[in-house]
């Protein structure tokens, strides 16, 4: 099993970032700018949350229909990562402006979008700027 890493900065470390709006997928590699803007955003966002168990699981099929609503970003990872013992290579997250917590959806090739999920707590803000970052790519 790997090292635990940090929720802030693994997202530098992915190979794609995946954005979904209203169902349209839109990828950036981490070779490109809106790949940089992004990461920056997620930094600036986590800066000063709590991490907070989360209120429940997610379920692959709940998860799937989800993401052709809405503005999503995923955070795709060429191998295994661990969080709190849990294991992803994907990392998910429903981001609205007004979202004072969210929870940060985990992706295995076995299981899907199965399983429990990491909360974080935003700590008197919100998503706005970064949802606006994400809109306006």
């Amino acid at each position: 099993m790997q090292a635990d890493i940090d929720l802030s900065n693994v997202v530098e470390t992915a190979e794609y970032i995946n954005v979904y709006e209203s169902g349209e997928m839109t990828t950036y590699s981490n070779r490109e700018k809106p790949f940089e803007v992004i990461v920056e955003g997620w930094k600036n966002m986590l800066q000063g949350s709590h991490e907070m168990p989360a209120f429940g699981v997610s379920l692959n099929r709940e998860t799937t229909k989800a993401l052709k609503d809405g503005t999503w970003v995923e955070f795709v990872f060429e191998t295994q990562n661990y969080y709190n013992e849990m294991p992803f290579e994907k990392l998910l997250v429903n981001v609205e402006k007004s979202f004072q917590g969210f929870n940060i959806i985990r992706y295995n090739a076995n299981g899907g979008y199965d399983g429990r999920c990491y909360y974080v707590d935003l700590v008197n803000k919100n998503m706005t700027d970064f949802y606006n970052i994400i809109v306006n790519l």
